[in-house]
């Protein structure tokens, strides 16, 4: 039929002129047309599944009577009823012979012989049959199939898309049926009922082109002003929300100015200004720049500063331009955004925000940390979401199972309050757990610390309860410099969170960069940098680095005492002797200069398969061990926790994983050193349980979820976790554990605390 370049040609501009058709029908009434030219056949059509029906309905098609268009055939019946049960394509030579052949009088078939049908299917789920048939008794070529099946999957993300803004339903005059959900990541719990308001940037940096500066002084005085309108804005946002968050969380848009200070990106900008380019090219070429070293990062916590970044410089190019955009928020808002700011969410006011949602970005961006400091439901990376319809639309919001529900109806609605209400009245029980212990009702005591990035994670945590923290990320004021930062500004910065927890441990994780990390002053270029020159590997090459890194800590500590080090990605025993080797020196060099400090506990984070299997020679070199059950369960599983593709296989539940964390705690706990979880596995009540019962000594979780994790340990006893882990131990599959979990949790009384949203 084709040559493979045709091929996708065709494919290509079928799916451009679908994409870009008015309404739903428009884009149908093409598609048949392109199919039908594009493989000489005489017949195409599609059905669609009616989700409240359970019948495929005929909406478009060219070669059977346009006056059967509307006719609907139970799922159970004929050839497309086939399709779509078996969910693979069925190629016929003869269709009125097949067993399973349905003669509709009105369509005019009798004619066409030969029959090809495809399913379409969107995440699993069947959303119609495409459908080619000619008058000739022939199989279509293995190339025409293989044309429909990819033309297929291009169309299933177009009628999901539809089924998204109620159009689909239009169309098939269906306004009932069950309401449609996209997936991404919880970011921020609870339950929002409101209509979406779609913001869009003020300015595109990417439809900037460079362009010589016709007058250098005016364009940089241009820059200058445009960044000084900028810091006012934010400072002026920051201001009005101010009187509901605390200092920690304002200090999220000092982050903002601080970066729009001369010896940050200002200077970079005028640099380039200088050089020649006008000002918004060299505002595009340092931002984008930025954008793209964060973007590269694996660790989702720093990868989400691009965000910050790539708003920062949208907001001064929209004021070197002159752009300005009006929203109307009514009462009950849903923002919803491509990548949503703090700026842009501060835009609405605090008294009409409901719920956030955004089609990238993770629960480690700084809009979802004010999202959970407001109490904000909020859902990122709904990577299929077409937000850009979604406008006036009415959605409920699910920050549990990280949901968005279009056009939900009456009684979903209803459920939906309902259970809002129960929510609110379980997160006021929580606050009067803060100064409580973390204790089971058998008197097991679970420490419970936080994992913190940044300076208001700290105090914040602290009001929370928070024993510790499990694990500081060290990083931040290396990406954020355009140089290595001296040993004193290092020592400042550590200093502060010592002292924010004193006399309580704060474990500081050493330099994790590399790699995906690659700092812009020292750049790595890798094939594969997840399995890269990384972590440890890059600071024991470097031992100028980790030396003026552990010195500074030590520093920071003195008086306080309190100074944990945890080293990342090990993976042998050699790894550990040569960085303990430095930190003795170290320590030496800093008591020689006459600071009087202990030297501090050192530890290792496990979290790649080769630790799992030498843990006990591991553990025996260091004082403690702390597991980062996030990257363990990556990297064992063999899935990308970032890809929202593959996000249904990764699963912390995996018996593997359970198996390897048995393995790991019991193997430290023989040689007598005490060992911690600190990966998302610690912030989930259900698998909070199951690690406090194969006797993990600590967990470390986003301060978010300290209360209700503290809240579940206070119900529970001991005695009853370790009978559910001996029963989950013998499973052999993540959904049958999942469930046995959940249903235990049930039986307790405790269902509602581990997802109030997961009856529904």
């Amino acid at each position: 039929m084709y040559a493979t370049g045709q091929m996708l040609n065709t494919l290509k501009r079928i799916v451009q002129e679908v994409n870009a058709a008015a309404d739903f029908e428009e884009a149908l009434s093409l598609l048949v047309d392109r199919v039908r030219e594009a493989l000489s056949t005489e017949v195409c059509s599609v059905f669609v599944f009616d989700r409240e029906t359970h019948q495929y309905v005929l909406m478009a098609t060219r070669g059977l009577n346009q006056a059967a268009v509307g006719v609907e055939i139970p799922y159970t019946q004929g050839l497309v009823g086939l399709v779509g049960s078996r969910e693979e394509p069925i190629n016929l030579e003869d269709a009125a012979s097949h067993p399973r052949f349905h003669y509709i009088a009105a369509t005019g078939e009798e004619r066409f012989k030969s029959f090809l049908g495809v399913p379409i299917v969107h995440h699993r789920r069947v959303m119609g049959v495409l459908v080619v048939q000619q008058s000739t008794q022939r199989r279509f070529s293995e190339e025409d199939e293989a044309f429909l099946v990819t033309l297929s999957a291009q169309l299933a993300a177009v009628m999901a898309h539809a089924e998204a803004t109620g159009r689909l339903n239009a169309a098939v005059a269906h306004t009932g049926g069950g309401p449609l959900y996209f997936s991404g990541a919880g970011a921020a719990p609870g339950v929002a009922i409101g209509t979406a308001v779609v913001m869009s940037p003020k300015a595109h940096l990417e439809s900037v082109p460079d362009r010589v500066a016709d007058n250098i002084e005016e364009d940089i005085q241009a820059f200058k002003d445009a960044i000084h309108a900028t810091r006012t804005e934010i400072q002026q946002v920051g201001k009005r929300m101010s009187k509901d968050l605390r200092p920690e969380e304002r200090a999220l848009f000092d982050v903002y100015v601080q970066m729009l200070n001369d010896d940050t990106l200002g200077n970079e900008v005028i640099s380039k200004i200088r050089d020649g380019q006008w000002a918004q090219g060299a505002l595009r070429q340092v931002i984008l720049g930025y954008v793209q070293h964060f973007e590269m990062i694996e660790d989702s916590y720093l990868r989400e500063r691009a965000t910050d970044i790539r708003d920062l410089g949208v907001r001064v190019l929209a004021k070197l331009q002159s752009t300005s955009v009006e929203y109307n928020f009514p009462d009950d808002t849903v923002l919803v955004a491509e990548e949503i700011s703090p700026a842009m969410f501060a835009e609405v006011p605090e008294e009409k925000l409901r719920g956030l949602i955004s089609v990238r970005g993770s629960a480690n961006s700084h809009a979802a940390i004010l999202a959970r400091a407001r109490g904000i439901p909020t859902v990122m990376g709904v990577v299929d979401l077409p937000c850009m319809q979604l406008d006036g639309v009415q959605v409920i919001v699910d920050g549990y199972q990280g949901r968005l529900y279009t056009d939900p109806g009456s009684e979903l609605l209803m459920q939906y309050r309902r259970l809002a209400k129960e929510e609110q009245a379980m997160l006021r029980g929580f606050e009067s757990l803060k100064k409580l212990p973390s204790e089971t009702t058998d008197g097991h005591r679970l420490p419970l610390f936080v994992n913190t990035g940044l300076t208001t994670d700290s105090v914040r945590s602290r009001e929370r309860g928070a024993e510790g923290v499990g694990l500081y990320r060290t990083e931040v004021p290396f990406m954020m410099m355009d140089r290595f930062p001296s040993e004193e500004e290092q020592r400042d910065i550590y200093r502060q969170h010592l002292a924010t927890f004193a006399p309580d441990p704060v474990t500081m994780r050493t330099l994790d960069v590399g790699g995906d990390k690659a700092l812009s002053y020292f750049p790595i270029n890798e094939d594969n940098p997840f399995l890269g020159w990384r972590g440890i590997r890059v600071t024991l090459d470097h031992p100028e680095l980790f030396l003026q890194q552990v010195r500074a800590m030590l520093k920071a500590s003195n008086g306080l005492n309190n100074l944990h080090v945890m080293l990342p990605m090990v993976s042998n025993v050699t790894e550990i002797e040569e960085a303990s080797h430095l930190i003795f020196r170290a320590y030496k060099e800093v008591t020689d200069e006459g600071y009087d400090i202990q030297m501090p506990k050192v530890g290792v984070m496990v979290e790649v398969p080769a630790a799992v299997y030498q843990i006990k020679a591991i553990a025996e070199r260091v004082d403690f061990l702390s597991v980062g059950s996030n990257d363990l369960t990556q990297y064992l599983l063999a899935v990308d926790r970032n890809n929202p593709r593959v996000a249904d296989v990764y699963d912390s539940l995996h018996p593997s994983v359970l198996i390897a964390l048995d393995a790991i705690v019991r193997s430290a706990h023989e040689v007598g050193r005490p060992v911690s979880v600190c990966g998302e596995m610690a912030g989930n009540p259900a698998s909070a349980v199951i690690l406090m019962a194969m006797g993990y000594d600590m967990l470390s979780m986003n301060a978010t979820h300290l209360l209700w994790v503290k809240s579940v340990i206070r119900q529970v006893s001991l005695a009853w976790s370790k009978e559910l882990l001996a029963n989950i131990m013998t499973l052999d599959n993540a959904p049958l554990i999942r469930s046995t979990v959940e249903l235990a949790f049930e039986k307790a009384g405790l269902g509602r605390l581990l997802n109030p949203t997961k009856r529904l």
